[in-house]
């Protein structure tokens, strides 16, 4: 539609006309099926109830308890359940989620499941680009979701692999390793920080000394360490990274270009490049665990609440676990909160294979010795 309308001079006469020009691309349909979309999405939110806050049993003696937000009773089973939720509102609200259009997602596993079981919940197409290396149970759940599974040989490689899909389908690229920080409200609005708080507030010590994630996006301790400062906590927030990722370096040497020749043995954690929703400011510690001690811990969460759970599990566990000694050895009390990602029932052909150790050359046992010597005496020794 146009208008005609007067231009009018600096200094107040009318120096002809020009026309408004007016570009209406309202539509209906589209709308209205946005519209249900969300309220698909919302509808899932609240028929879930939280997630459980584990206790991790340590001596009595020691005055410090330690627990493990269990994120692997989402619908999907695990931690990226609340992501992928979130990334499908905000490409949703933004427009660039379209009826009949697939989304794409560069992802290592668990995210693509949760995104797969949402974009099957509102009807759209989805494609999962992930490393060849990705476990068979993963790949299982996407494909039971209705997604697809687009493998690479070098992980690196993921994110170009996943723009030119969407372009050539007119899809939409999720690009979770940017946006996982934005798309969260992480003021409240029962994010994964504010759950954890509202769960502590009747035991001993309702705010913890420290909070450990790990880092896949980086979109998780984002939300913690933004949540913890928002609300004046004195909480810490460490990260703990695994072998072949850049996060650690990065973060030490305060190179936003840091990057690893090599992809992650952790599913779940650990990049190659250092993501956009990685937030450096906000941590205030990070650990580098070797991936033998990951699986040793898994393995010893496993001994110790009759839980399996996944490598990414295991690593923060760990980090957990030294600053549980710490405090032991300071003679401090606390507690400690760490995160339980997914089952391990998704890695029996990794992480609980002794085959799949020895062809990774990784020896658990020096790990082991040390968890059984510090759950036992309180003493730690790398």
């Amino acid at each position: 539609m146009r208008h005609k309308q007067e231009e009018w001079a600096l200094d107040g006469t009318a120096r002809g006309s020009i026309e408004t020009v007016d570009v209406d691309r309202s539509d209906h349909g589209c709308r209205e099926w946005l519209k249900e979309a969300v309220r698909k999405v919302q509808a899932d939110a609240q028929r879930s109830a939280d997630t459980h806050l584990l206790s991790f049993p340590l001596p009595e003696r020691w005055g410090i308890d330690l627990y493990l937000k269990d994120e692997s009773t989402h619908p999907t089973g695990s931690l990226k359940h609340r992501l992928a939720r979130s990334l499908f509102l905000y490409g949703l609200c933004n427009g660039w989620i379209r009826p009949g259009k697939p989304v794409i997602e560069a992802s290592s596993g668990s995210t693509a499941v949760s995104e797969a079981y949402f974009a099957k919940l509102i009807g759209v197409p989805f494609i999962a680009v992930m490393p060849r290396t990705t476990s068979r149970e993963k790949c299982r759940l996407i494909e039971f979701h209705g997604g697809q599974c687009h493998f690479v040989d070098d992980p690196r490689t993921m994110y170009e692999e996943s723009a030119a899909l969407a372009a050539e389908s007119g899809g939409h690229y999720m690009d979770q390793f940017t946006y996982a920080e934005r798309a969260t409200d992480w003021r409240g609005n029962n994010n994964i920080a504010e759950s954890i708080y509202q769960q502590l507030r009747l035991e001993r010590y309702p705010e913890p000394a420290w909070v450990v994630a790990t880092a896949g996006t980086g979109g998780t301790s984002a939300t913690i360490a933004r949540y913890v400062r928002y609300m004046q906590y004195d909480t810490r927030v460490c990260v703990a990274d695994p072998e072949n990722s850049c996060f650690f370096d990065g973060w030490v040497h305060h190179d936003a270009h840091a990057s690893s020749d090599h992809g992650s043995r952790i599913e779940g954690i650990g990049r190659p490049r250092m993501e956009p929703s990685f937030v450096p400011g906000a941590i205030d510690r990070m650990m580098k665990v070797p991936d033998a001690a990951s699986v040793a811990a898994a393995r010893a969460l496993e001994r110790a609440i009759g839980r399996k759970a996944g490598g990414s599990t295991g690593t923060g566990l760990w980090s957990a676990l030294r600053i549980v000694a710490e405090m032991v050895a300071a003679g401090r009390t606390g507690s400690v909160v760490t995160l339980l990602c997914d089952p391990g029932e998704r890695y029996l052909d990794k992480y609980y294979s002794d085959a799949w150790l020895e062809e990774q050359g990784l020896d658990i046992e020096p790990y082991v010795k040390t968890l059984d010597v510090f759950l036992a005496t309180g003493n730690w020794t790398d």
